[in-house]
């Protein structure tokens, strides 16, 4: 699960380098794919493989080429079958100020800010700010919000000021109106809370994360001294500027450790033990709340001499979950889709797409594979539902509910690859969600695996009308067949 800054989609907009005027500043990006806000498949996909990459010298083109090969992926779904929209998700939903907050109650340096939910509140927090300057930030979940556009008329979801009282004028026309970007609905998002931080000035911008890489069998430290850009394009561009410390994870982050990456990082005299201080705290913070990944870009210096981490993005291991209790429970689902919630509760994850075949699946590989396969034999995926591994025959039955609950749903596609899942579990939960919902859509049943004969038994001996596949291929070309004599 992952967190980051939604504006991280170039420079973070309360970040502004020197040479940027004060007056009429806006955020350029996007510098990189979308945030946090990658689109939904992409993240369930993405989100891991980036986590995952190593992204040292030796290693840097692999990480760009995962990451390329990625976006291909997602851009010849959209560009070679326009009905298939994959849009922005991230499974732990936490606002920027909530990460922010968890990053300074690990003794992290970010922006002093305060949360308001009134243009009242938000004059009083630029008033004890105190600030030269002040950076006001519409949160949502979605990126883009620099050059959003609200229903109210405004325009910007990220403005910059001197003045509190223009803070107040703003936040009038922000909370409680709807906020429109490349990354909402149509409609846009309606905004509760608004972010009232002080704003800085960026003399130089680095890169810096941890990150558990497998192949060390432990955390890493990644970083570069060219910060504030796509760290993909540096790692394939300049590989010589990504550096990698491997951290033993019994023994800890060592002060010569944090000291050289510090170095590596370009800071120098008194910054540098400021950064290397940081990166420490970094690393505790790392530990404590059970992340794989803590990415900061930009790692930052100021012209008054700070190291402060700008803009961050966090992943978090789900199987921490029982013990980090706090933090989940931050999760953020008001901007979810109901249906998206309603998955949720019974342990599946749900994706909306607008075609007209759902698929059911378990592995979130195997949802990106089988969009594919649907869409290259000339059909339109309704939606991206992944069961998961430990399965019970109730979301079986829970998952057909939702998926024939969508009117736009012409077929269902079922492709289950039993590993861990008992696939004539799926089929008693096949053939009693067909009874109980009285199925009148087609539905092809492709399965493989763990106890499959039992399975097929079960099927053919139902009496219901499933087309059996055998295999992911003739799954495909029979879903499609279906829903063209329609």
């Amino acid at each position: 699960m992952s967190s980051r800054d939604p504006t991280a989609d170039g420079p973070d907009p309360d970040a502004r380098p020197l040479s940027s005027p004060a007056a009429g500043w806006a955020p350029q990006g996007p510098a990189e794919l979308p945030p946090g806000e990658r689109g939904r498949a992409e993240t369930a996909v993405a989100g891991r493989a980036r986590g995952a990459v190593k992204m040292a010298a030796p290693l840097a083109g692999q990480a760009g080429a995962v990451l390329r090969d990625l976006a291909l992926r997602s851009a010849r779904l959209r560009g070679s079958f326009p009905a298939v929209q994959l849009t922005p998700r991230r499974w732990l939903n936490l606002q920027e100020y909530q990460s922010k907050k968890i990053m300074a109650d690990h003794g992290v340096t970010v922006q002093r800010f305060f949360v308001a939910d009134s243009a009242n509140d938000a004059l009083e927090a630029a008033q004890r700010l105190k600030a030269k300057e002040i950076v006001l930030k519409a949160q949502i979940l979605a990126g883009g919000r620099g050059k959003g556009i609200f229903n109210s008329g405004l325009k910007g979801g990220v403005h910059l000021t001197k003045d509190p009282k223009t803070v107040e004028r703003l936040a009038k026309q922000m909370i409680g109106y709807n906020l429109s970007t490349k990354q909402t609905p149509k409609d846009g998002v309606t905004v509760k809370k608004v972010m009232v931080a002080e704003a800085l000035n960026i003399s130089r911008e680095t890169y810096f994360a941890i990150l558990m890489d497998r192949a060390c069998n432990g955390p890493v430290m990644v970083g570069s001294p060219q910060g504030g850009v796509d760290i993909e394009e540096v790692a394939v561009t300049s590989p010589e500027l990504i550096f990698k410390e491997e951290i033993d994870i019994f023994e800890g982050i060592k002060d010569h450790q944090a000291l050289q990456m510090a170095k590596n990082l370009g800071f120098k005299g008194p910054l540098q033990q400021k950064a290397a201080d940081q990166i420490k705290k970094l690393y505790n913070l790392f530990l404590k709340i059970d992340a794989t990944q803590v990415e900061v870009n930009p790692f930052g210096e100021t012209p008054e001499g700070q190291v402060v981490c700008f803009d961050a993005k966090i992943n978090f291991d789900d199987n921490a979950e029982f013990r980090q209790k706090e933090i989940f429970a931050m999760d953020d689902k008001s901007e979810n889709e109901p249906i998206e919630n309603e998955a949720a509760k019974h342990d599946l994850k749900y994706i909306g797409l607008d075609g007209n075949i759902a698929c059911f699946v378990n592995g979130a590989g195997l949802a990106m594979a089988t969009c594919d396969i649907i869409s290259l034999n000339g059909g339109k995926p309704a939606n991206f539902l992944d069961l998961g591994g430990g399965v019970k025959e109730a979301q079986v039955y829970q998952a057909f509910k939702l998926l024939t609950a969508d009117p736009k749903v012409e077929a269902i596609l079922v492709n289950i690859f039993g590993g861990i899942v008992n696939c004539a579990i799926i089929a008693n939960g096949i053939t009693k969600a067909c009874r109980e919902l009285e199925l009148k859509v087609p539905l092809v049943v492709r399965l493989e695996g763990t106890n499959v004969h039992e399975a097929q038994r079960i099927l053919n001996e139902s009496g219901l009308p499933i087309t059996s596949a055998n295999d992911l291929e003739d799954a495909a070309q029979k879903a499609v067949a279906s829903v063209a004599k329609k």
